[in-house]
């Protein structure tokens, strides 16, 4: 039986109300365990929480109620030592090199330079990045930006890996181009990966399970297994069963989207 990795049990997320904003209840109760080395990936209607959750989990936002555990121990008010967050936005730094951007994190740490060296360069290696080490960010394209700012995250050799809509700013092209990089990466690291995505396709790509959210205050309304192996690709897209799960993922999304915009 798989290791639970990540626990989280009656989470809930409510932001009280302001002179200016009512009371949201925005996230829960929600029950969830992300299994150690697997591939899991959040869908839902907009507004749902599935950034909430993955803040929450990053110990980056404290849930009202419920707690959260990572490998048996309770997660809050920071970011715990075995995590990476990589968000939507491009967080690279302009005013250095993609080498100096991947470096960044490591050079605070007490690694000696030998170390950091050998870790640079293996991920420039890994994200195809070598022929770009002394460009800077404005010289690449968005695609190759977000490589940078992964590679930064995975030098930190983090055992669990939260990623927050990494592509959503791409062409579905390279997102599917970039899904094949990340599950690459996935099985090179072997670290737990949990990612928030509005893309029923990467989702059906890219999970060993979907976790479906409700409209807010989200919860989970179904887990979908995936079956697909370790070595999968995008290849799966052509295949009767990727067909069977966007169907199912936008049968139970249908609903939950249209209340959504609803109460919007």
């Amino acid at each position: 039986m798989s290791e639970v990795h990540v626990a989280l049990r009656g989470v809930t997320r409510v932001f009280p109300a302001t002179a200016a904003q009512r009371e949201v209840r925005a996230l829960g109760p929600i029950d969830l365990d992300l299994m150690r080395g697997e591939f899991f990936v959040v869908v839902g209607p907009s507004g749902c929480g599935k950034s909430t959750l993955l803040e929450i989990i990053a110990g980056l936002n404290r849930p009202t109620e419920g707690a959260v555990t990572l490998e048996g121990n309770p997660v809050a008010g920071e970011v715990p030592e075995g995590i990476g967050v990589v968000f939507q936005e491009d967080a690279s730094f302009p005013w250095l090199t993609v080498t100096d951007n991947i470096a960044f994190g490591l050079r605070q740490t007490a690694l000696d330079k030998a170390e950091i060296a050998t870790r640079v360069d293996h991920a420039l290696r890994l994200m195809g990045l070598t022929d770009f080490a002394a460009a800077y960010p404005v010289q690449l394209s968005g695609g190759m930006r977000q490589r940078v700012c992964l590679a930064r995250t995975l030098v930190q050799r983090p055992r669990v890996i939260l990623l927050d809509e990494p592509f959503g700013a791409l062409d579905q092209q390279t997102r599917f181009l970039m899904g094949d990089e990340l599950l690459r990466l996935w099985r090179d690291s072997g670290a737990t990966v949990m990612l928030i995505t509005h893309s029923l396709d990467e989702a059906g790509m890219l999970a060993d399970r979907i976790g479906v959210m409700s409209a807010r205050p989200g919860r989970m309304l179904e887990i979908i297994e995936t079956r697909w192996g370790e070595e999968r690709g995008s290849r799966v897209v052509a295949t009767p069963r990727f067909g069977e799960i966007t169907a199912r993922l936008w049968q139970l999304l249908r609903d939950e989207s249209q209340r959504a915009m609803a109460g919007a």
